[in-house]
């Protein structure tokens, strides 16, 4: 399993970026696919995720100034920012929980890409 995140870069608040995750070494178009963030000095934070069926899910703080898709041509989840605040900086990660037994699974996460959105 493979993930590489990109598209991260500096922003100034209310300003837009969008993520990509290039996926390979599973079946991408039967698994969910996560993006988390970690903000300097805190803890992992769950950001949004999608299903195989396209519904996406967002944390609260998310919702309707980040939208998830994903292009199962391409193997790739995006996750569109908009309105960035200062408090959005952190580095974004992409995730897929995929089965390593009959009944074990195991997380699996990219490297990371940082966005900061500062003046």
């Amino acid at each position: 399993v493979q993930l590489v995140e990109s598209g991260g870069g500096l922003v100034q608040p209310g300003g837009s970026l969008r993520l990509s995750c290039a996926a390979s070494g599973f079946s991408f178009s039967s698994s969910a696919m996560s993006w988390a963030r970690q903000a300097p000095g805190k803890g992992l934070e769950w950001v949004s995720g999608i299903y195989a069926d396209g519904k996406a899910y967002y944390g609260d703080s998310m919702k309707g100034r980040f939208s998830i898709s994903r292009d199962n041509a391409k193997n790739t989840v995006y996750l569109q920012m908009n309105s960035l605040k200062p408090e959005d900086t952190a580095v974004y990660y992409c995730a897929t929980r995929q089965p390593v037994s009959a009944a074990e699974y195991r997380h699996y996460w990219g490297q990371g890409t940082q966005v900061t959105v500062s003046s």
